[in-house]
């Protein structure tokens, strides 16, 4: 991350060597980070069926791991408020916009698509797929879980029946399940190799393209949301994971890195599911069971980092335009991140986009944001992949949470 940032600002988006340019480099990169997200989708559902073939997952595990969820999201709303309500940074900005417009130069606003609602039922209806393969080729994760839960059941149903008439065919499809899923976990482990040099070539990209300068006009409000995220990430996670779980800092956010590193640098939460799994169990020491219903079942849920983002950023721009709203509109605005977080699945820069829908909700009419969105475009890449970073951190310490919880619960019942 350092030699890309290195190598962004002294040769900019020009010729590195031999006609390479710093574009070129994140080309190369985004290829690592496509073979991430193409392994991503089939390990989530392969290791959801593996998991009911060898565990026994039962309906109170999910109320844990959403009530965990909960608590996270609650905090995390808790904090953005807090900090929006206290220290009122958005009216830093009043009576600057003109002149911000002309030192950033903003942006286009990229409009929210069909695929964005702040609907709940709408939100249900893409969950049930058309066809088998749609999932799969939207990278829709919500309804690779639904699928992997169902053919998870579906197994385990089929087991008891045939267990009952003497007959268990049904091991062939098991050991099949068990045999793809190793293969896509070698396949993983040869991609996460090229990882650094991902990275390296994905940071040189962008900071040559934006450079630098505009990080000292957007200050105030890069800090605000920076600091929201970070407080959340490493305060409240570390100690969740130390005080509840027993997993010191030290093992939680340094067996942890791999999978960290790689959400900030991919922008991607979902094609850093197979690393998360893979540092949760080999440097963490959580079970199987835990780290694949957090990483995989939960990933749709474990989305801090976005919702977050969501509520923060709506309360400073409306700060900055003299929009004080009260408790009323802040929890409006909080509901619509929640909804918002959960039905963006899969979809690029999914924070940044659903941004308008989440600010009109809160009443500022549709030419404000346009005029105000494009304004925070400059930081936006480094704020997702920072949203990316904490995603990555609320699927592990809802695992470890999960897995402590768990272990209390063997404990009471023996």
């Amino acid at each position: 991350m350092v030699l890309g940032c290195l190598v962004g600002v002294i040769f900019k988006d020009g010729s590195i060597i031999a006609g390479i340019h710093t574009k070129d480099l994140g080309v190369i990169g985004m290829l690592v980070i496509r073979l991430l997200k193409t392994l991503a989708a089939p390990l989530i559902l392969f290791a959801i069926l593996d998991a009911f073939v060898k565990t026994h997952i039962q309906g109170r595990d999910g109320v844990r791991l959403i009530s965990i969820c909960m608590v996270n999201l609650s905090v995390a709303f808790l904090i953005g408020l807090t900090i929006l309500n206290v220290f009122k940074p958005g009216h830093s900005w009043r009576d600057h916009m003109e002149t911000l417009k002309l030192e950033v130069g903003a942006g286009e606003l990229r409009q929210p698509g069909e695929e964005i609602s702040l609907s709940p039922i709408e939100n249900l209806t893409r969950y049930v797929p058309s066809s088998l393969v749609e999932p799969f080729l939207s990278n829709n994760v919500a309804t690779i879980v639904l699928c992997g839960l169902m053919g998870g059941a579906a197994l385990r149903a089929v087991r008891r029946k045939q267990e009952s008439e003497g007959t268990l065919s049904i091991d062939t499809v098991e050991r099949f399940v068990e045999s793809t899923l190793d293969v896509l976990m070698l396949m993983l482990e040869w991609v996460t190799r090229m990882v650094p040099l991902a990275v390296f070539g994905l940071v040189a990209q962008v900071v040559g393209s934006t450079g630098l300068h505009v990080f000292q006009i957007l200050g105030v409000y890069l800090v605000t949301i920076l600091a929201g995220l970070s407080i959340h990430a490493l305060l409240y996670y570390p100690a969740v994971a130390y005080f509840y779980g027993g997993k010191s800092p030290q093992v939680y956010l340094g067996g942890g890195a791999d999978a960290v590193f790689t959400g900030l640098s991919c922008n991607s939460s979902l094609a850093t599911v197979p690393v998360t799994l893979q540092c949760l169990r080999d440097n963490m020491g959580v079970s199987d069971k835990s780290a694949r219903l957090a990483a995989c079942v939960g990933t749709n849920l474990n989305n801090d980092g976005i919702t977050l983002y969501e509520a923060m950023t709506a309360l400073f721009l409306a700060q900055a335009v003299g929009w004080d709203l009260g408790l009323q509109a802040q929890i409006g605005i909080l509901l619509a991140s929640l909804m918002a977080s959960v039905g963006i699945a899969g979809i690029p820069e999914a924070g940044l986009i659903v941004l308008p829908l989440v600010l009109t909700s809160a009443g500022l009419p549709e030419a404000l944001v346009a005029t105000l969105i494009p304004l925070i475009l400059p930081v936006e890449w480094l704020i997702a992949r920072c949203r990316s970073g904490v995603n990555v951190l609320s699927d592990m310490v809802v695992a470890i949470a999960l897995d402590a919880t768990g272990s209390k619960g063997q404990e009471e019942e023996h």
